[in-house]
C-alpha cells in the first residue's frame, strides 16, 4: 500500500456483485497494516440492478468518508457502465481496474437507451493506467460466478503492492466458511493475471 498519504478507493458496481463484500475486504486489510480507515456505501435498488458505490479511505489519519471528485487513486469498477458513470471521480494519474462484464440498466432493457459499444476500449485509449480483465469469467472457471468480485481484489492488490497474505488473513476472516476456498483461489486466479498483463 501507498506510505505516508491517503489512498481512496472506489469500488462500483450493481447490485449483486459483491462490492459491499469488496469494501469489507480492503477495509479489513487496511486495518490489519495499521492505517486509519473510512468506509462508505451508497446503496441504489438492487432489485433494479441499481448503482451500488463503496468509498474507502485509508491513512495515517482519515476524517472523512468521502472521496471528492478528482481524488480517486482507484477506480474498481464491476461493471462497465458503471465504471464509466464514475470517471470524474478520478484522479488524472490515477488507476481503473474494469471488469469486462456488461449489465443491462433499466433504460436499456425497456428499449429507451442504447448500451454503448466497447465503453471499457474507450475508457483504456483516454486513461493510460486501465486494467480490463474478465473477472467473471475467472470466478466461472473455479466454480462460483459470485467470487468475481474476490478475483478483482486479488488484481488490486497485484497492483498496488498490497502483500497477498494480508488480503488472504482478511478474507479468511470476512468470508463465511462454506465459500471460503473458492474465494481464496479467485483472488489468487485475479493476482496471476495482473501479473500477466504485466
Amino acid at each position: 500500500m501507498m506510505q505516508d498519504k491517503i489512498t481512496n478507493v472506489l469500488i462500483v458496481g450493481v447490485g449483486g456483485q459483491g462490492t459491499l463484500l469488496t469494501s469489507r475486504i480492503i477495509a479489513q486489510v487496511a486495518v490489519q497494516m495499521g492505517y486509519d480507515v473510512k468506509v462508505s456505501e451508497i446503496h441504489g435498488m438492487a432489485q433494479r440492478g441499481g448503482s451500488v458505490v463503496s468509498q474507502v479511505r485509508y491513512g495515517t489519519k482519515i476524517y472523512s468518508p468521502i472521496i471528492k471528485k478528482g481524488d480517486a487513486d482507484i477506480i474498481l469498477g464491476f461493471e462497465k457502465i458503471e465504471t464509466a458513470r464514475w470517471l470524474d471521480y478520478l484522479k488524472p494519474d490515477g488507476m481503473v481496474i474494469i471488469n469486462n462484464e456488461r449489465v443491462n440498466p433499466l433504460p436499456v432493457m425497456s428499449g429507451k437507451a442504447k448500451y454503448p459499444d466497447n465503453i471499457h476500449e474507450k475508457i483504456a485509449a483516454i486513461l493510460p493506467q486501465t486494467v480490463i480483465v474478465n473477472a467473471t469469467e475467472i470466478a466461472t472457471d473455479i466454480g462460483n460466478v459470485k467470487a468475481a468480485n474476490v478475483a478483482l481484489v486479488g488484481l488490486l492488490s497485484a497492483a498496488v503492492g498490497i502483500p497477498a497474505e494480508e488480503v488472504e488473513k482478511a478474507i479468511t476472516d470476512i468470508v463465511p466458511r462454506k465459500a471460503l476456498e473458492v474465494n481464496l483461489q479467485a483472488f489468487r486466479e485475479g493476482r496471476n493475471r495482473y501479473r500477466m498483463a504485466g
